[in-house]
């Protein structure tokens, strides 16, 4: 049986990622990279204790964009500031705990 690390409990009943998602404070913007293209940002998240290789391959195939997880960001090529807001949402983040720049 697995523990986990942060709270002791097995990892069927480990809820820490479901507390980082309650507690975390999420920022989704846009930013233009080379040639003006539109990048959309996701910030705020913590790697530590949530996937983001995970939410960021469940975003890709949902919005059919191409994008990466690294160094505690997400980065989507195009504009999908409110499609993001909603995925987030459904994954267990707080609508008020999500800023759009």
């Amino acid at each position: 049986m697995e523990v986990c690390n942060s709270c002791g409990l097995p990892k069927d009943l480990c809820v820490c990622e479901e507390l980082d998602k309650e507690e975390s404070r999420v920022v989704i913007r846009l930013e233009m990279r080379r040639f003006k293209k539109p990048t959309t940002m996701i910030e705020g998240l913590n790697p530590k204790r949530i996937d983001l290789n995970k939410i960021a391959q469940e975003l890709k195939t949902k919005l059919a964009c191409g994008g990466t997880a690294k160094d505690g960001y997400i980065l989507l090529q195009g504009d999908h500031r409110e499609a993001v807001k909603e995925h987030l949402i459904k994954l267990g983040f707080k609508d008020s705990s999500i800023e759009i720049q």
